[in-house]
């Protein structure tokens, strides 16, 4: 039997930032992981990987620039699947070892194993088939989630996807229906037709991403259907199997036939195998753990946080929910709450990104708002890079134009929400972009038209 101060269990970001927390003020820290490459899913099954083949899929295929400069990059499928592979692979390795580097850096234990929480301590049954004991007086359960896989859909069908398992697939496929149209499904989307595959994404919602701004929200259904992707909601989709062909049967009746499906709505969390509930550690119906606002589960000693505590955390997040929760369990005075204000992307093409409140919202809670916009399509940064498509806008209170909400659609989207973070952090007002100088060409020259934009709708001549 081992004794640690702290045993994180998961290598993701909650898991590895949590134990660097702790490690970092001079406590004994163990962290075990099932899989050796640590880094949780962002590494290994989820954010990195997706957005790499993103990159990769744009770059190769030459998507959106082909028909501006009129020549491309030709790849067979065969190649070009060899190329999003190798180096998908390439960047999970090159994640991975900075994960395990900066667990080196702060002399934490990395131990390869699947945990299960027994007698108030954690049992690791080893890759050898033996079995480690490590006793701790501080748990942290940071194992994140897992795809939601409901009953009916036929998951054992060697064409039928879900948001893990589809980064295991070895061709480019000629049709796929996503059914799902949150951030995932909406990725996916994206990336694949601009693979070329013709691509439906359906949802029983009425919008896409419902968490975005309205605006937002249509406009992003708008640029993914000018590219190619067929986006059809309010409906559900019953996938079948018929000879040897999938089909699936839209709520009114019609039925599509692709060669594949991905399945990506919703998660649960990575708890089942813990031994969680039998230790007395408090979880909802889909497996994520209940939690207080320190992290705290229902059982003394053992936090949670990242994925497994649910919904689905941005990676970002979940890094300083793990730091949050070791700064109470130690008491630690350094980092007692999380932002209250994240910025959050979504890495369609084109990105979204957003932070603050949404229009809806603002007007949900009384508040007495205006907004200001700025198209892309008038940036000279953005007619340069050929890419045209989006806008800023924000969203201010009108007595005294302090900013409390930003939204952008473009490209580079979640990269240009950080400066509008900062502005709503200090509680700073739109004259901030006004009074700002910025280089020319750059899209973030649009947060200046926007402000004057907001200007001119206050004088009443917007």
């Amino acid at each position: 039997m081992d004794s640690f101060d702290l045993v994180t269990i998961g290598s993701g970001p909650a898991g590895e930032k949590g134990a660097a927390q702790a490690a970092y003020f001079g406590h004994k820290v163990a962290v075990v992981d099932r899989q050796a490459r640590p880094g949780g899913a962002p590494v290994n099954s989820g954010g990195i990987p997706t957005k790499t083949l993103r990159e990769a899929a744009t770059y190769l295929t030459s998507f959106g620039k082909r028909d501006i400069y009129g020549v491309g990059i030709g790849l067979s499928p065969g190649l070009m699947v060899e190329r999003l592979r190798a180096r998908a692979a390439e960047v999970q390795e090159t994640m991975g070892a900075a994960v395990r580097e900066n667990l080196q850096r702060h002399d934490i234990e990395f131990i390869v194993g699947e945990a299960t929480l027994r007698d108030g301590a954690v049992a690791v049954a080893l890759p050898s088939g033996e079995e480690r004991k490590l006793t701790a007086g501080v748990i942290l359960i940071s194992t994140g989630s897992r795809p939601f896989r409901p009953a009916g859909i036929p998951f054992d069908d060697p064409d039928v996807y879900d948001s893990d398992t589809i980064l295991e697939m070895n061709r480019i496929p000629k049709s796929m229906v996503v059914i799902g149209a949150g951030p995932v499904g909406a990725e996916y989307a994206s990336i694949f037709t601009a693979l070329g595959t013709t691509v439906t994404i359906i949802d029983l919602g009425e919008r896409m991403a419902p968490f975005l701004d309205v605006e937002v929200s249509e406009l992003l259904r708008k640029y993914m259907e000018e590219a190619g992707t067929s986006v059809v909601l309010g409906t559900t989709g019953e996938v079948s199997r018929q000879g040897d062909r999938l089909q699936v049967k839209l709520g009114d009746g019609e039925v599509l036939d692709p060669e594949v499906v991905l399945f990506a709505a919703g998660r649960v969390g990575n708890t089942d195998e813990l031994a969680v509930r039998e230790a007395g550690v408090q979880c909802d119906e889909r497996g994520r753990i209940l939690v207080d606002d320190e992290y705290r589960t229902t059982v003394e000693g053992i936090y949670a946080a990242g994925d497994v505590i649910g919904p689905p955390a941005l990676a970002s997040v979940s890094s300083e929910q793990g730091r949050v929760a070791i700064c109470h369990a130690f008491g630690i005075p350094f980092k007692d709450a999380i932002d209250p204000t994240p910025p959050f992307g979504v890495y369609t093409i084109p990105e979204v990104g957003m932070v603050g409140l949404t229009e809806e919202a603002a007007k949900a809670a009384g508040v007495d708002y205006e907004v200001g916009r700025s198209w892309f399509a008038d940036n000279s940064r953005s007619a340069i890079a050929g890419s045209p498509a989006g806008l800023i806008k924000l969203v201010l209170n009108r007595d005294d134009r302090r900013l409390i909400g930003a939204h952008i659609i473009g490209e580079e989207a979640a990269e240009l929400i950080h400066q509008a973070q900062a502005v709503i952090h200090t509680r700073g007002t739109i004259d901030y972009f006004i009074d700002s100088t910025y280089n020319v060409p750059t899209r973030s020259e649009a947060f200046k038209y926007a402000a004057y934009n907001a200007l001119q709708r206050l004088a009443g001549s917007g």
